[in-house]
């Protein structure tokens, strides 16, 4: 539910960036398309392990789900990728970033993405649900020739999903490091101190780059690793103990790579200057909305409790202001008492 809301929320804003859409927010969009079409699943996943590895729904749900936890693994990765190719070029390539990075592009490459993974993930559509130990089960393929399958696609995924977006982020991340670190070293040489503008953008730059790596070291790697591993012991046939311990941990290092839906969210606030600006201003509007609300609801109050000039009794009202009767004599009070007995 954290990952739908999260992923709901930054959709909705990067639709309200219609008008400023740029390559980088074109690429967050898909992302969070991506996550937020993934995160619709995890119940049902989540759901099939806490009953034992037990699958109660209809057949079509779990080969749905097998599918679109792959094409939301891969394409998190591409577009990721994507996003440290386009700041690679605006920080190392100034002059042509604009002519080579355009909104038209973007979308073209993002679409490439999605029928790229999800042409190579279609075969997942054909495991479905199977019995076995009186269960059943799901995302477990059927017999030894699905095994080897899934095993072949697996390498295929490690390569081109994994090994060489990872390799082409550090590539990217690594030159920007250098590029932003020998600036600011010259800017400090020339003028002995950096400006205020320049090592925010830095230390932007660096905080990205860490978020991103760091991803890819707790979500991404850790599942591949396991993955491998556990198709190798099924395939090469070592034995059920190993193969169940190994599967344990298959299902760890798959909540891992599912809780990079999660973090998603954090990479948009840090990488857009846009979204932010989306947030405070939304954020700052409804503070300004409530305490309107606020100060109506006050002056409607005290209007209410203040009684109206119209009903309020003026001097003229009062008994004092009536004209005085005197009567007819006045005793002499000023007289002497009579002490008399």
């Amino acid at each position: 539910m954290t990952a739908l809301l999260f992923n709901s929320g930054a959709l909705f804003v990067f639709l309200r960036l219609k008008p400023k859409r740029s390559p980088s927010s074109i690429f967050m969009t898909n992302l969070a398309l991506s996550d937020a079409c993934f995160s619709l699943t995890l119940p049902f996943r989540l759901a099939y392990y806490l009953r034992g590895a037990h699958w109660d729904l209809p057949d079509w749900l779990c080969r749905l789900c097998v599918f679109c936890f792959y094409l939301n693994l891969y394409t998190s990765i591409l577009f990721l990728t994507g996003l440290s190719v386009l700041r690679w070029l605006a920080v190392l390539k100034p002059l042509h970033h604009r002519a080579l990075t355009t909104p038209h592009r973007a979308s073209l490459a993002c679409l490439g993405i999605w029928l790229f993974v999800g042409g190579t993930s279609v075969p997942f559509l054909f495991s479905g649900t199977r019995v076995r130990a009186g269960l059943t089960r799901c995302f477990e393929p059927h017999n030894s020739a699905s095994w080897k399958r899934i095993f072949i696609l697996n390498y295929v995924g490690v390569t081109f999903g994994f090994l060489i977006p990872f390799v082409t982020i550090l590539g990217c991340y690594g030159s920007i490091i250098r590029r932003l670190t020998a600036t600011a070293i010259s800017q400090k040489l020339q003028t002995g101190s950096l400006k205020r503008s320049q090592g925010r953008r830095r230390r932007q730059s660096l905080r990205l780059v860490a978020m991103v790596i760091c991803t890819f070291l707790l979500c991404f790697l850790p599942y591949h690793v396991a993955r491998s591993m556990h198709l190798h012991a099924v395939v090469s046939g070592w034995g059920c103990v190993v193969t169940a311990t190994q599967q344990r941990v298959l299902v760890v290092t798959l909540c891992l790579a599912a809780a990079n839906s999660v973090l998603n969210p954090l990479l948009y606030y840090c990488a857009g200057e846009s979204f932010r600006m989306t947030i405070r201003n939304a954020s700052s509007q409804r503070r300004f909305r409530s305490s309107l609300t606020q100060g109506s609801l006050l002056y409607s109050h005290r209007k209410r409790s203040i009684p109206s000039m119209t009903s309020k009794p003026t001097m003229l009202d009062t008994p004092l202001a009536q004209p005085l009767t005197l009567p007819e004599s006045i005793p002499d009070t000023l007289s002497p008492v009579n002490d008399s007995p």
